[in-house]
Parts: C-alpha cells; sequence; structure tokens
C-alpha cells in the first residue's frame, strides 16, 4: 500500500503529472550542459537531479512489484515470447504446470513445453497480432516428465519499449475434457433420446436412445432417417401437426422453454406408431439474444397409451387397428379402429371364433393354422386377408399377429389389422396397366398367357386358342408410317371385338398378332365359326388419310386337350396353324394338325441343330454357273449354300434359311458363305481360271447388321481380291426393311467395287422406287415367272416387263431356272444375255466346277 501512495505523489505531496513535467526540464538541463561542455552543474541542480532519479527508481520498484504480483497471480501458465518464439519470461503457474522451474524455460524457445510445433508456428501468431487480433489455439503442452496435457492458448500483443513481445496465457482443458466425456458417457447411458437441432430446425445429432426409440439403424444418418416427409406426426387430440408446431421448433421461435409435449409418430414407410413425451430447451450462445440450437429430451411412452383414446385415434388416422387375444379366458379385444375394419363397432366379437367367419373362406384355413402356429411354437405371423363386412363388403386387410414374450405355449396372442384396400385397389390398377396393351386397350401378351394359364387349370375342357395375323401390315406401315399402322391395329381390334363378343378373351399379342381365348366346350365347330367370322371381317377395306386399303388375316386354331395341353404347347400351335394358313394363300384360317405338329417338332430340330452347325464344319457350298445364253461362255459362278447335319441328313436351304433367318443366325452362316466364296474364287484365279466374279446371296438380317460391309472388306483384302469379283444377291424384302441404313450400306459396298443384284425380281414387293434411288447393277428373274414362256401368256407379259425396265434403267438381267432351249431363245429374244439353271449346270462341288469348266471348254484357263 505504501508503494503505491509513493507512485501516485511525491514525498513533498506533488501531484504525478506535475513532478513528471519537473523531472522531464531537469534532465533536458542535465543533456543540455553536457552537449554544450559546460562546467559541473551547481549543487542545487545536482541535489534535484538526485531526487528525480530517485523517485523514478522507486515508480519503477513500485511497477516491477506490481507487474510480480499481477503475473503471478493469475493462475494459467502465462508466457512472455519474442517474435521468434523465445521464451522471455514464465509466471509460477506455468512452472506448476509444467513442473520446471522458471530458469529451466526462460530464454529456450518454446519447443521445450511444446516439442510437436513448426518451425513456423509464430508465423499465424505475428500475423494476427499484426492486425490487431487476438490468435486462440488448441494444443498438448509437455511436463517436465513428458506427459502431455490440452490447453488453449490466447495469444495478444504487448510492447515494451521498442520491442514487440507476445504474451501467452495457456488454459488447461484437461478437465473440460473429462467433462466432455462424461456428458458424451451420460448421452449414451440415458435411456431418454436426446436430439440436438440448429437454429434452422436441421438436426444435427442424436443419442442411442434416440435412434432406438425412433426406431432408426444405429448406422443411419439421424438427419437422412428424421425427414419430416416420412413422419406423420400428431398432437395429444390425433389431428397432424405442421413441422412449425413441433417442440423444438417453437422453443427456437419462442426462446423459450416447451415443456412435456405429447406427440405421436408415425412413420409411413414402416407403418409403425411411437408415442413421446417430448421437452425442447433453446440454448443461446454468451450475449445472444436468440438461440443457436436446441436440445429436445423425449421419452417412448406406446406402452401408457395402448388402451388410450388417443392411440385409437391415431390408429383410426393410419387405418390401423389393434387386438389382443387372451387365449386362457379366450377373449378377444379390438380396438375402436379394428372394429371399424371389420364392421363390427356396434356388435364387438367376443372370441376368436365369433370374427374368424368374417375372413374370406379362401383365407380362413391359412389364419387358424398360422395362430395355431403361434400358440404352439411361439413367434408371428403377417397376412393379407380379405374381411367381409357383416352387409357383405368386402375388405382387404393386413393381419399382423405376435405372442407375448415370443416363447411357446403363450396363451396371449397381440397384434394390428389395418386396412389396406386402398393400397390392393392401386395395385391391382398397376397390374391391369402392366397387363394391358396401351395402344389398343386389350389384355397384352403377358394378360392374356395368365388368363389362358388360370383357364387350363381351373375350367373344364374346351378352350380354344385362335392366332390372329394381319396379311402384309408391314407393307402398311413402312409406306404410310406408323401412325398409319398404329390406326390399322386399333380398327383392327374394334372388328375383332365385335366378332368375339361374349365367346372369349381378345388380346394384342404382340405387333400386327393378336390372340383369342375362347370357350368352344366340346364343340369345335364352333371355335372354326368364330374364325371364320374373323376372316369375313376383315373383307372390308381400310381408310387412312383419305388413303384406302385392304388387309387380310391368317388365322391359326389350337384346342386344348387335343391339340395341347400346358399355355406354351397351345400357342406354339396356333401359332404352328397361323403360318400354315399364311402358306396357303393368307386371308384363310387353319386348324392345327398332327402333319403340322410334325412340321414344328423339324423346326424346332432344326434350330437347335442349326445354332451348331457352323462350329462343327457342317455347311458347304457348291457352285452353280451364269452362262451367256448367246455362245455358252461361263461368266460367273453362284455359290449355294448346303448343309448335311449327322443328325438330320442332308437338309435343303429353303427349309433351314427361313430359320436361320427368324433366329439371327444368318448373320454368321452369310458371314461365313462370303468368306469362302472369296477364299474359293481366289483359288480358282491362282489356279489359272479366269471367272469375272463369285455370286453370293445375302439374307435381309445381314443387311440390317452394321457389321456386313467390315466382312466384305476383310474378305476381299485377306484373299487379295478386288471388289469386282464378288457379287452380292439380295431379295427385294432388304429394299423395304430400313431406307437409311440400306443406302447407306449399298453406298459403302458399291465403293468397295462390289457389284449388287436384286435376286427374285417381281416376287417381293417390288417397290420400283427403289430401282432409281439405290446404286445396284442388276436384276435376276425370279424361276417362278419362266417356267410358263413362251407359252404361257402372263409369264412372258411379265418377262417382257422386267426386261423393259431394265433396260431402261441400264440394269443387268440374269435368267435363273432355264431348263429348256426354248426358254434360252426366248430370253434371247428380249435381249437377256446371262442366265442359270440346268440347261446347263446343277450346283458342283469346287472340284467338279473346275471339272465342269475343262470338259465343256466353257471358260478360258491361263496355262
Amino acid at each position: 500500500m505504501q508503494a503505491d501512495k509513493q507512485t501516485s505523489s511525491g514525498q513533498d505531496g506533488t501531484p504525478p503529472e506535475d513532478r513528471q513535467a519537473r523531472d522531464r526540464v531537469l534532465l533536458d538541463r542535465l543533456e543540455r550542459q553536457l552537449i554544450d561542455g559546460a562546467a559541473a552543474p551547481d549543487a542545487r541542480f545536482l541535489s534535484e537531479l538526485l531526487a528525480c532519479l530517485r523517485g523514478l527508481q522507486r515508480e519503477a520498484d513500485s511497477l516491477r512489484v506490481r507487474y510480480d504480483g499481477l503475473f503471478n497471480a493469475v493462475p494459467d501458465p502465462i508466457s512472455i515470447l519474442d517474435a521468434s518464439g523465445r521464451v522471455l519470461d514464465l509466471n509460477r503457474a506455468g512452472e506448476r504446470a509444467y513442473r520446471r522451474p522458471r530458469d529451466e524455460i526462460v530464454g529456450q524457445l518454446v519447443h521445450v513445453i511444446n516439442p510437436d510445433l513448426p518451425e513456423d508456428h509464430m508465423n499465424p501468431v505475428m500475423d494476427a497480432l499484426s492486425r490487431g487480433d487476438t490468435y486462440v489455439v488448441e494444443v498438448n503442452n509437455m511436463r517436465a516428465d513428458g506427459t502431455r496435457f490440452p490447453v488453449e492458448v490466447h495469444s495478444a500483443s504487448i510492447q515494451d519499449g521498442p520491442h514487440q513481445h507476445v504474451i501467452a496465457v495457456a488454459r488447461d482443458l484437461s478437465r473440460r475434457h473429462e467433462a466432455e466425456l462424461n456428458y458424451h458417457a451420460l448421452l449414451v447411458a440415458i435411456d431418454k433420446g436426446v436430439l440436438f437441432q440448429g437454429f434452422d430446425g436441421r438436426v444435427l445429432s442424436a443419442n442411442p436412445a434416440a435412434y432406438r426409440i425412433l426406431g432408426l439403424d444405429e448406422g443411419l444418418d439421424v438427419a437422412a432417417g428424421l425427414r419430416f416427409d416420412d413422419w406423420l406426426v400428431i398432437d395429444h387430440r390425433g389431428y397432424p401437426i405442421s413441422f412449425r408446431e413441433m417442440p423444438p421448433v417453437r422453443a427456437l421461435a419462442t426462446g423459450k422453454l416447451v415443456e412435456s409435449t405429447l406427440l405421436g409418430l408415425y412413420h409411413h414407410r414402416r407403418k409403425q406408431l411411437t408415442w413421446v413425451t417430448a421437452t425442447s430447451v433453446p440454448q443461446f450462445k454468451p450475449g445472444a439474444d436468440t438461440p443457436h440450437q436446441v436440445i429436445s429430451l423425449f421419452s417412448d411412452v406406446t406402452e401408457l397409451k395402448r388402451d388410450s383414446a388417443l392411440f385409437l385415434r391415431a390408429q383410426a388416422l393410419a387405418r390401423i387397428g389393434g387386438w389382443e387375444w387372451d387365449g386362457g379366458r379366450n377373449r378377444l379385444y379390438l380396438t375402436d379402429e379394428a372394429l371399424r375394419i371389420i364392421g363390427r363397432r356396434d356388435d364387438p366379437p367376443r372370441t376368436l371364433a365369433g370374427v374368424m367367419t368374417q375372413i374370406a373362406d379362401s383365407h380362413r384355413r391359412q389364419v387358424e393354422d398360422a395362430i395355431e402356429s403361434v400358440i404352439r411354437d411361439g413367434g408371428g405371423f403377417d397376412l393379407e386377408v380379405q374381411v367381409v363386412r357383416p352387409d357383405g363388403e368386402s375388405h382387404w386387410a393386413r393381419l399382423i399377429g405376435q405372442s407375448e414374450g415370443r416363447a411357446p405355449m403363450s396363451a396371449r396372442i397381440t397384434g394390428t389389422l389395418q386396412d389396406i384396400t386402398q393400397r390392393r385397389q392401386i395395385e391391382e390398377a398397376l397390374r391391369s396397366q402392366a397387363r394391358t396393351d396401351p395402344l389398343t386397350g386389350l389384355f397384352n401378351r403377358d394378360g392374356i398367357l395368365g388368363e389362358l394359364e388360370r383357364r387350363l387349370g381351373d375350367g373344364p375342357a374346351g378352350t380354344t386358342v385362335i392366332y390372329i395375323d394381319l396379311d402384309r401390315f408391314k407393307l402398311v406401315n413402312d409406306l404410310l408410317g406408323h401412325s398409319a399402322g398404329d390406326h390399322l391395329l386399333v380398327n383392327a381390334a374394334r372388328r375383332l371385338e365385335r366378332c368375339i363378343g361374349e365367346h372369349g378373351i381378345l388380346a394384342r399379342f404382340g405387333g400386327d398378332e393378336f390372340l383369342v381365348v375362347a370357350q368352344t366346350g366340346d364343340d369345335p365347330a364352333r371355335g372354326e365359326a368364330l374364325a371364320d367370322e374373323i376372316t369375313r371381317a376383315f373383307g372390308d377395306s381400310f381408310r387412312y388419310a383419305g388413303e384406302e386399303f385392304t388387309i387380310t388375316t391368317s388365322v391359326g386354331l389350337a384346342r386344348h386337350p387335343e391339340h395341347g395341353r400346358s399355355v406354351q404347347q397351345l400357342v406354339n400351335n396356333a401359332d404352328a396353324a397361323m403360318y400354315d394358313a399364311k402358306r396357303r394363300g393368307r386371308n384363310t384360317w387353319q386348324v392345327f394338325n398332327p402333319e403340322l405338329a410334325q412340321k414344328q417338332h423339324d423346326r424346332v430340330q432344326i434350330e437347335a441343330q442349326l445354332r451348331r452347325a457352323l462350329d462343327n464344319q457342317e455347311f458347304r457350298l457348291v457352285y452353280q454357273p451364269l452362262v451367256s445364253l448367246a455362245d455358252g461362255r461361263v461368266r460367273t459362278a453362284e455359290a449355294l449354300i448346303r448343309w448335311h447335319s449327322p443328325i438330320l441328313g442332308e437338309i435343303r436351304p429353303d427349309h433351314f434359311i427361313s430359320h436361320a433367318e427368324t433366329t439371327g443366325d444368318i448373320v454368321r452362316i452369310g458371314a461365313w458363305v462370303i468368306e469362302t466364296a472369296c477364299r474359293q474364287m481366289a483359288t480358282w484365279r491362282a489356279a489359272g481360271f479366269a471367272l469375272e466374279r463369285v455370286a453370293v446371296n445375302v439374307s435381309y438380317r445381314q443387311f440390317l447388321n452394321e457389321d456386313l460391309v467390315q466382312v466384305v472388306r476383310d474378305a476381299l483384302r485377306d484373299h487379295g481380291l478386288p471388289g469386282s469379283a464378288l457379287e452380292l444377291e439380295f431379295t427385294e424384302r432388304v429394299l423395304i426393311e430400313d431406307a437409311p441404313d440400306t443406302l447407306h450400306t449399298f453406298e459403302a459396298l458399291r465403293a468397295l467395287g462390289v457389284v449388287l443384284t436384286i435376286d427374285d425380281f417381281g416376287e417381293g414387293y417390288s417397290a420400283l422406287n427403289y430401282l432409281r434411288r439405290l446404286p445396284i447393277h442388276g436384276l435376276k428373274l425370279a424361276h417362278s415367272f419362266l417356267q410358263g414362256v413362251p407359252g404361257n401368256e402372263s409369264d412372258v407379259a411379265i418377262c417382257q416387263a422386267v426386261a423393259g425396265i431394265a433396260r431402261g434403267l441400264r440394269l443387268d438381267v440374269v435368267a435363273e431356272g432355264v431348263e429348256s432351249p426354248a426358254q434360252r431363245d426366248f430370253l434371247l429374244g428380249l435381249g437377256i444375255g446371262t442366265g442359270q439353271g440346268f440347261l446347263f449346270s446343277p450346283g458342283l462341288e469346287p472340284d467338279s466346277f473346275c471339272d465342269f469348266l475343262r470338259q465343256a471348254g466353257l471358260c478360258n484357263v491361263t496355262p
């Protein structure tokens, strides 16, 4: 106290500011005398100067005492550092904390108490202090024995004369960390749910009890599990409440405690209702007026609510009723919502038998077995059953039961009863959509097959399957567009509906195919009469956008059980009968018969063997010469495929090519034919046979495959042939399959130099506009038109027309199937110069083809 008094005023009572001014005058005077070299100061001046110096000494001592007292009175370790991090001073709290004397630390770099600090650790400190800020960091400092303890260091700047130092206060966080661990342990151990939410209501975290009460998986993000849209929240009266009415949101909005609020939490997906009582406490940061978060504590009170009216209200909202059966007393208890579902509010059943009569007959045995199993073995059940109310109205319900304690021989079962009628109606609507063709509104393939399977399983014999295909539908669809095709399908469906009426079920089976399942009993004529009516219904033409066109039907019939006992057998056999009707000229119907069964069997066998034939090297090529009709010289050869199966024997091309096109195997087979023919052509040329080219038949399926051009390019390159050495023959079907892609493929083949020819011209679609647009070289006159010449006037006229078209478009014409000199002479008269057929030679093996050339002298041979 005395030191403080002396530093406040001098011994003479002079105020400090006057004394300090006087001292400065004396010191200035002494400085001038020393600078000017004046004589020694007089005694009075020295006396005053001595008093000034003693006053300054006393003031400095006083300040030191105060500094030491304050410095050492602080309970936290304080270090004074220079800009490099060297310790200039340390208080007693620091000595105690680091368990070292002051002399061991002062003068050392701060690493002596924290060796983990980086070399540049002072840079961020000095940067913050230069901005006038304080610098705060959490680190682990080290005691003399090497043990560490967490501290929070607050650094500030102090000025010591011309030097800027750093004062660092380290607060020991050991107790705070211990408190946090205890707090966390408490949150884990407590049986109440604790939920933390931010200022915006967003869920931040929750304790394990909250996860358990709310039915959340431990690994699930709590924010994802508590999306408000996934829950229905109700108040104590059973009415839904909004997000803003939730206790934590109210606590955030008002800043006040929201105590003991009863809430019902219903999870939509799990269909689970949990009752909780919750208290929400807003949390404020120091000095803040609005809360930055809210903590909610809640307990599960679902068990307490089981028999209350509030629980019944929640059940009604969710359409879930509760039930309990006491086997010892044979008493049944149902909540109000459960009674509503079964329609027995006015007459509640008291026994299990009293309510079992309301379970539909088809489900009753299933429920009885489930209850017996639970009584005997414990466990539970979950069933969906139909419940018939006293007024006869039928509802769907989900019935869940669980033995109490889940122990065997339990005499008590509790469960829920949920009205799922609306859900089942939606599911049925979706199933109906899945079974319905969107264009025509008829059954689709899956729908009709399911109905047929049901009839075969439940109904008596006498079901007839009628398979319907629209003849030449693809032509209309390709020429007039898909809109016209859709219009045609819809109108065709309406005509078929009028024909079928109540006699059967109609479905669009796919594309332009329809299927009828008719109940014809033991009278086969009823199915045939229906097929005949279908055929006649398409006698009138269709109209679209001013265009009129005729579409007919090919119809096949198969009866159960004589034509098949399974769904697949009946459909396949009706399909086979339909194809036979199409083969017979279309616009007719055909009943399945054993001969068709044999054809069907042969087709299955052929397709099965066909998949392995190429890998087993069962194919070979024979070559038929194409000769000049004028002089008989061989110009080219056509490669013809032959198949000898070790199981089926020799198979004619017209028997297996169509199957290969249907299965897609023709793509691989066709590539093999091109490569083999090119290899043979290279062999002949190397042997000196000067053939112009070899012709290969190409399927429309190969044109649809993007690899055709590459297959041709590789075959020509691998065997050193020019493109002109290969001719590709294709039918008119190629021309209308896919015009843009077809044109691109033609142009690419033409660029390779390959010769392109339309085979069997006139037998297919005869799309004459393609002759003008596509880069083709020639036509092959169909064999069927040549058979009647020169005697048949129609055949003669067709041959003349084809020759005229080719001549006008400057296309080469080849006649195939020339079998007589008269036919040859007729063709020469039309200006057709090349032909092939048995008049000259059949298809020959490669060696026999060479012998034919040598013997007949029909080809130049290079020596």
